[in-house]
């Protein structure tokens, strides 16, 4: 995102961190104007506009709140909270405050999704009835790296699920009703790996495995009864097949360039801030969140730092 911004604007106007030494490492790769040793200090700055947060899952929340509260914009890196009660009271506040607050999903905002979703949305492949994603990693078998660390919100879920569950619910008519889930716990105690069946009212059916130690494919499959659309990479994909089913012929749609991915996302962010749209960009991302967070509880997981 660094480099994203220094391309598009030039510069980056301010950052702050809690480790002093990364700020000065940063200050040497990227040109940005001021620093700030602090988040209050960073957040008192009139001439911020828009907060962009990379931080670990866990302080999403609280950084979301006090950025709101100061007036600024936000986008924040996935998943954007933890919950999705947490998502929901940062929503209202966003829209009391008439300030844009967005995740950075990267598959809602390539061009290759909004394709897509326009062509099954005009019949291109007619009735959905089934989608598969696939999205497994092979993350550094160290116990303290975030990925596998409760403290810090960690695990598949949170980390790679985003993108598969957002996926799945985009190209469902309706929010699933139910869930089936099972899962497979990491030695620190978060999610390892998992699959998740979603079903809603009109029997779409999607089906999701993730793992962050056994590497997949990132495969995406929509299918209907007229045909299938398969995507591979899909994170950042910029190539779908599509096959018909009656004739088997096929159609390659290519559009968008994965280099260019964070570029998509300050680009609707923008746009977001300048149509003054407040809302537009948070009832999807909700959805999505309700579902991570109802497939938390039907495995019964739940981070220390929630139960305070």
């Amino acid at each position: 995102m660094a480099q994203t911004l220094s391309d598009i604007h030039g510069e980056i106007y301010s950052i702050t961190s809690t480790n002093s030494k990364e700020l000065k490492e940063f200050m040497k790769k990227y040109p940005v104007k001021k620093i700030y040793y602090s988040l209050d200090e960073l957040l008192n700055d009139k001439e911020v506009d828009i907060i962009y947060i990379a931080t670990p899952h866990h302080v999403h929340s609280e950084i979301i709140q006090k950025s709101l509260e100061a007036g600024k914009n936000v986008i924040s890196e996935k998943a954007i909270t933890v919950n999705s009660e947490e998502l929901e009271e940062l929503i209202q506040l966003a829209k009391d405050n008439e300030l844009v607050l967005m995740e950075a999903m990267t598959v809602l905002h390539m061009p290759l999704w909004k394709t897509i979703k326009d062509e099954v949305d005009k019949g291109l492949v007619g009735t959905v009835k089934m989608i598969q994603v696939n999205f497994g990693s092979h993350k550094e078998y160290d116990i303290n790296n975030r990925f596998f660390n409760p403290d810090l919100a960690g695990g598949a879920l949170l980390d790679i699920g985003g993108y598969a569950i957002s996926v799945a619910r985009l190209f469902m008519y309706s929010q699933p009703t139910e869930i089936l889930t099972t899962v497979k716990y990491f030695e620190t105690g978060v999610d390892e790996q998992s699959v998740i069946v979603l079903k809603n009212k009109e029997v779409q059916m999607a089906s999701i495995t993730l793992s962050m130690q056994a590497k997949q494919p990132k495969r995406v499959l929509i299918t209907g009864d007229k045909g299938y659309i398969e995507v591979y990479d899909y994170p950042r994909g910029t190539k779908a097949k599509f096959v018909e089913t009656e004739t088997g012929d096929e159609r390659i749609i290519e559009i968008g360039d994965s280099l260019k991915a964070l570029a998509y996302e300050v680009s609707d962010m923008e746009k977001l801030i300048e149509q003054k749209e407040f809302s537009s960009a948070n009832s999807f991302t909700l959805e999505v969140m309700k579902l991570m967070t109802k497939i938390r509880e039907k495995w019964g997981f739940i981070y220390p730092f929630e139960n305070k």
